[in-house]
């Protein structure tokens, strides 16, 4: 069941789009409900189904196709490493061997407190700053050395 919250924010939404496109809020609606528990769940992919009035597995398709949903928890920050062509050859495998070696987890995982979560993504479209991860998919962070690593890391552990 979708929460209050989340349904105000998919009719706000639903008003940029006409009333017969509903299914144009449906990324919206999956970042809504990810915000609010951290990660969409296939029952959250049905309800968001439901309450736009369009099929389970169209709802599915747009949460598994782009890296930006997380499909299980992943922890308090989810650090998505990209590791397209420019990233890798601009040094994304060091940054995910340095950030395994920094937080004890690979691709995929998530830390044994659960405050972080590490995730392979795919381009992220700033590849001048090559190499890069988000967090949470709402802060880019560019142009990464360990020392850079380390200083995002210490500000997350604060949060």
């Amino acid at each position: 069941m979708l929460s209050e919250q989340i349904q105000t924010r998919i009719n706000r939404e639903l008003k940029k789009y006409p009333a017969d496109q509903k299914q144009s809020a449906v990324m919206a609606a999956l970042r809504f409900v990810q915000d609010e528990k951290g990660w969409v769940s296939t029952d959250d992919m049905a309800d968001v189904a439901a309450y736009l009035g369009m099929p389970k597995m169209a709802v599915y398709e747009v949460a598994t196709f782009y890296h930006m949903y997380n499909l299980k928890p992943m922890g308090k920050h989810t650090i998505t490493v990209c590791t397209n062509l420019s990233c890798t050859l601009c040094g994304a495998g060091d940054t995910v061997a340095y950030l395994h070696a920094r937080l004890g987890i690979g691709l995929g995982e998530v830390t044994a407190d659960g405050k972080y979560g590490l995730r392979e993504g795919e381009c992220m479209g700033a590849c001048k700053d090559a190499p890069l991860f988000t967090v949470d998919n709402k802060r880019l962070c560019g142009r990464l050395s360990n020392e850079k690593i380390d200083q995002i890391l210490a500000e997350l552990d604060k949060s």
